[in-house]
């Protein structure tokens, strides 16, 4: 309702007045036309083009007016004798629909068909169908057809589940193909399907214990000369270990890198304050700066004044070699594939590591959980990601020493136990926790999962782990990597081989010198510093990148062995352990746990999934167990009286630094030599023993070097 004071009358007379000036004259115009635009056809040969909406009807209407913005659609009729091979001008190929905003001009050709006939070959590699169209190609059932000759054909090529296209060859090239059968010859095209990874059914990934990559594989190179290997001519690199590594030991001595004796071990700490220590000895916190010089000083610290016999932390600078010793692994990462850019994602331990390889993060922790009562990570692992998307999955755990196999007892020995996830599957599917035993049948069956993983078996000696306690029958590498040998060669020879990928790798470096820097790297969630550390570590209280999250741990071996691995590849490419859970997101089309695994490469350049390079898998040498296992090192030689007297006689002692578990042999060489035996022994309960010898004249130093197993420890002294 209007009142008079609200103005209503003032805006009425208003709008009368409006209406009766030339202003109002306007609503009685009618808008005007909108605008039109030409659509002009071109005919070559014998033919009709018609338009929808009506308009053409080319020959008799090539032309004709539409309103701007109408879709158009040509349709060509070849005449009797004629084959209509397609549109030209402002469309291309054999159908043409234009929306117009402006003129336009297209062209048809027909050509007369010859008399005769064309007979079409289509040949098929990889899995996929070809068609024709007009019929009579339907290819790998029906791959030659007879055409009239004159005719255009069109082939479509749809590939099988676990290939893609790769291209039509012959008179065609790349992802399309029209022919013009004109000429009268019979005609041949090939079309190419390739797999893709899908191709794969089954990943099982196994990560042993703390080795490094120089102290495994940084003498491939040399392998691969002795023995033939392609990589040792075909131009292949390998980042291996320097012939000059060394690290100075407590004594002030620099200990170049050696081939170990013995398959027993004792070990040097990974943690995460010693790992920096390691990739820095005098500035762990450094950013930039990464000598690699603190291995020897870090594990000389972990024998504790005497707990171990290595006091001088020898043993980290050691390495092994493919004869006689790692015969498999060498074998095996020369034939498939290797990588010398491969790491653990943290420096530090196991626990936090195998955290990453579960969840693709710590959350946080540098150190393992504090105890059986400490809230497990919440964070989703992969099983979590795979369950929730119907893809199979199970965990293979080695029965520990009673032979115990049920799931209720294999479950305390998986590493998943520091998720909460773990819980949850033993109390509603614990059947996700299976034997190795289960492993072998369900791989000689065919009833592998879609994803399994291998947990570490070091209760019963089996997981390559360097001991932390010196006994005579310590766990030894050859005895790990004979049962690494046992999984794999049953995978080969199963009916599981031909669509299954197997990684094997370690979790960490265990302390054990490697020449490469960790690399920079993502951080996998909002916690970029480890929220564990105790007061005295190194990095406490550091907000340097090298003291967060930002690195990845040392390099590790690394092994992808399957039918579709490429043969004799090494990859330089930078990937740490969170690349597999990338390459199984890859494979089944899952998304990332966190950032650090989406950061990471998918590992398809391994891989061959055409070829299938590997389908026939080699013969690998048995993995030997006749390496002796000695924990006994040298803490010192000494030579008196010091200095030697020239013309005459001298004491060389080679000490323990506690007694012999087991006789110990100490090989012996003297500078000049001639001086010494070849060895000596240490007897059981002993821990030491001497020798006497003639000091030469004429000579102004005398060096004697005694080792255990290859662990070398010298010592120099003037004569006079």
């Amino acid at each position: 309702m209007c009142r008079p004071s609200s103005g209503c009358f003032l805006i009425s007379s208003f709008l009368l007045a409006l209406a009766a000036c030339g202003g109002g004259a306007s609503s009685n115009t009618s808008p005007p036309p909108p605008k039109q635009a030409q659509l002009a056809v071109m005919l070559t040969g014998m033919g009709n083009v018609t338009s929808s909406p009506a308009g053409i009807n080319c020959p008799s209407t090539c032309a004709a007016n539409f309103d701007s913005g109408t879709e158009v659609k040509l349709t060509a009729t070849a005449a009797s004798g004629s084959n209509f091979t397609g549109f030209g001008g402002a469309c291309s190929g054999p159908t043409c629909a234009l929306v117009l905003a402006s003129n336009q001009s297209v062209s048809a050709t027909f050509k007369a068909v010859t008399p005769g006939s064309v007979r079409l070959t289509v040949s098929v590699t990889g899995s996929g169908t070809v068609t024709s169209n007009p019929g009579g190609i339907s290819c790998p059932s029906a791959c030659t057809a007879t055409f009239n000759s004159g005719l255009n054909i069109n082939l479509s090529a749809t590939a099988a589940s676990g290939f893609d296209f790769a291209g039509f060859s012959g008179p065609c090239s790349g992802m399309t193909c029209q022919l013009d059968l004109s000429s009268g010859q019979n005609v041949s095209v090939s079309a190419s399907f390739e797999r893709n990874i899908t191709a794969v059914k089954h990943v099982i990934v196994m990560l042993q214990e703390n080795r490094a990559l120089d102290h495994y594989f940084g003498h491939l190179p040399q392998y691969w000369q002795a023995h033939g290997f392609p990589q040792a001519s075909n131009g292949t690199t390998f980042d291996g270990e320097p012939a000059n590594a060394s690290n100075v030991d407590p004594n002030g001595d620099a200990i170049t890198a050696y081939n170990m004796q013995s398959a027993c071990t004792e070990n040097p700490s990974p943690s995460w304050s010693e790992s920096h220590v390691d990739r820095n000895w005098l500035n762990p916190s450094d950013p930039t700066t990464a000598p690699m010089d603190g291995f020897v000083h870090t594990a000389a610290g972990d024998a504790g004044g005497g707990t171990l016999y290595d006091v001088l932390g020898h043993r980290a600078i050691g390495y092994f070699v493919g004869d006689n010793q790692l015969d498999y692994y060498y074998f095996m990462a020369s034939s498939f594939a290797t990588s010398d850019r491969w790491f653990s994602p943290v420096m530090t331990r196991t626990h936090p590591n195998r955290m990453y390889l579960y969840g693709a993060t710590s959350a946080g922790h540098a150190y393992p959980l504090p105890n059986s009562n400490s809230q497990p990570l919440t964070n989703e692992t992969i099983f979590q990601l795979l369950e929730n998307n119907n893809i199979s999955w199970k965990i293979y755990i080695h029965p520990d020493s009673t032979g115990c196999s049920t799931p209720s007892c294999l479950y305390g020995y998986s590493y998943l136990t520091q998720f909460a996830f773990a819980q949850f599957v033993i109390n509603n599917m614990p059947n996700q926790f299976a034997s190795t035993t289960q492993l072998m049948t369900d791989i000689q069956n065919g009833t592998l999962p879609q994803v399994s993983f291998i947990e570490p078996a070091g209760y019963v000696g089996l997981d390559e782990h360097p001991t932390g306690t010196d006994v005579t029958n310590a766990p030894n590498v050859q005895a790990g990597a004979h049962y690494v040998q046992s999984i794999i060669d049953g995978l080969m020879a199963s009916p599981s081989w031909k669509d299954t990928v197997f990684i094997l790798s370690y979790d960490e470096g265990g302390g054990f010198y490697d020449h490469v820097p960790p690399q920079p790297a993502t951080p996998p969630d909002s916690i970029d510093y480890p929220t564990d550390l105790a007061s005295n570590d190194a990095c406490a209280n550091n907000t340097s990148t090298a003291c967060g999250f930002f690195f990845t741990g040392f390099r590790v071996p690394l092994i992808v062995i399957s039918p579709f691995t490429k043969k004799n590849y090494v990859s330089h490419t930078v990937m740490d352990s969170t690349a597999i859970l990338k390459f199984i997101e890859t494979r089944f089309d899952l998304p990332s746990l966190t950032a650090r695994d989406a950061a990471q490469p998918d590992m398809t350049e391994f891989f061959d999934f055409d070829a299938a390079p590997w389908a026939t898998p080699p013969n690998p040498p048995q993995q030997p167990e006749n390496m002796p296992c000695i924990v006994e090192a040298l803490s010192a030689v000494t030579i008196s009286p010091n200095p030697a007297p020239a013309g005459g006689q001298a004491t060389v002692t080679v000490q323990l630094i506690k007694n012999s578990i087991q006789n110990t042999t100490v090989a012996l060489t003297s500078n000049p030599g001639g001086l010494l035996p070849p060895s000596t022994v240490i007897a059981t309960g002993t821990s030491s023993t001497a020798l006497t010898i003639s000091v030469p004249t004429g000579i102004t130093s005398l060096t004697v070097t005694g080792s255990v197993e290859g662990i070398p420890q010298a010592v120099t002294v003037p004569v006079q």
